[in-house]
């Protein structure tokens, strides 16, 4: 059943049944936002969801064969739902829903199922719940993920938070209830406001320009990231970080382990920069509360693709010298590469083909679109252990760990 009630009353619903709906919460990593380690699939049981202009593969995890496939619209954007077995496809209507079968033992299909959205962008699952927000309205809707297993030919129940003003945005919602939500319009976006599960204002901040991206670390402390640096809530307090080099010095995206205070995220310090090509990282210290930024290796770059969380909470960047760079947050230094595809160079538009990472327990997945390739990579060797031959250059990946 579909329903649209007021704020109070939906986040006061999602808190009641968060003690049942957590036990359907799993981390599996993500090209876009958060990523987390994972539990590895068993051989035959997890799939993986690559998209591609016109169209949608699903791979079996292990051998990287493929086992059905779907046409959809020219750039599609693939999100895990949060269930490790569903994905969600934004389509023009909203978020579609693609059942890769993972651990289910039955066929992929690319449901009927749409969750209506206009302009579909940020997809969150945390405690138990999948977030989805609409661009186009600034509309929240949060469902419990479990529920998606069991929908069939209608949606789960949702709860929808209408938006104030449209804007390229994202929410969280907490395991008590708490809604975090960002704050902008056509013009820009300032910020973030906090309240609690019977819809009443807590916290807020307007000293986050460019406001962008999410995640979630350790003990729910939340990050979002800034041009300028960043933002902290936790316990109902919001702690801004100012970035380095000022006025500018932009975090866009999140990469985090729900194991860990660190969170790793991308760094930009030139606006003027031409293209999207990256030299540094930031590292976020939620308990310290505190931002330092590290750079790359030599002759290495990476975009907002390459970066995953994985085995020991490290972090793992697939950069432009076709090596994956081991960096440790909690040294703040780098410990290790290996080389997995030819080098590259940056894409001209960020939504063209380009290499990017994903992480599933201990195996890394990384594409090579210039060859039309998928790998696997053993991350306790720096091995390649499978390569699909994909015929097509893939854009972007989810995993369903079965």
């Amino acid at each position: 059943m579909h329903r649209s009630p007021s704020r109070r009353i939906a986040i006061a619903a999602l808190a009641v049944g968060a003690a049942i709906a957590i036990t359907g919460c799993s981390s599996p990593g993500a090209v876009s936002g958060a990523a987390g380690a994972t539990t590895a699939p068993a051989a035959g049981d997890g799939r993986i969801a690559v998209s591609y202009q016109g169209g949608i593969r699903v791979l079996d995890a292990t051998t990287l064969r493929s086992v059905a496939e779907f046409d959809s619209e020219d750039f599609t954007r693939l999100n895990p739902a949060g269930d490790d077995r569903h994905v969600m496809v934004t389509m023009s209507k909203g978020f579609q829903v693609l059942d890769t079968a993972a651990g289910s033992g039955s066929e992929p299909r690319l449901t009927d199922l749409v969750f209506p959205a206009a302009k579909p962008g940020h997809v969150v699952h945390h405690g138990g719940r999948t977030i989805l927000y609409a661009d186009g309205t600034s509309d929240t809707t949060v469902f419990e993920t479990a529920a998606l297993s069991k929908a069939d030919a209608d949606l789960p129940e949702t709860q929808v938070t209408r938006g104030v003003a449209a804007h390229h945005g994202v929410s969280v919602v907490l395991k008590d209830g708490t809604f975090l939500t960002t704050v902008g319009n056509a013009q820009g976006r300032t910020g973030i406001t906090v309240t609690d599960p019977n819809g009443r204002v807590i916290a807020g901040s307007d000293q986050c320009p460019g406001v962008h991206g999410e995640g979630t670390a350790k003990d729910e402390a939340v990050v979002f990231g800034c041009e300028n640096g960043a933002l902290i809530y936790k316990d109902g307090a919001i702690t801004k970080l100012d970035a380095p080099t000022q006025p500018y010095g932009r975090m866009g995206n999140a990469y985090v382990s729900e194991t860990s205070p660190l969170v790793v995220g991308d760094y930009k310090a030139d606006q003027d920069a031409e293209g999207y090509l990256l030299g540094a990282v930031t590292v976020i210290d939620t308990q310290a509360k505190t931002l330092k930024v590290v750079d790359m290796p030599a002759g290495a770059r990476y975009t907002f693709r390459d970066v995953a969380r994985g085995p020991g909470d490290l972090a793992y960047i697939l950069a432009t010298d076709g090596a994956v760079h081991v960096f440790d947050p909690s040294s703040g230094t780098f410990t290790g590469s290996f080389p997995v595809i030819a080098a590259w160079e940056g894409p001209a538009q960020w939504q063209d083909p380009h290499p990017l990472i994903a992480i599933s327990g201990n195996t890394a997945y990384v594409t090579e679109p210039a060859a039309k390739r998928l790998h696997s990579v053993d991350l306790s060797t720096g091995k390649v252990t499978a390569t699909g031959e994909l015929g097509v250059a893939p854009v972007e990946l989810a995993i369903a760990a079965g």
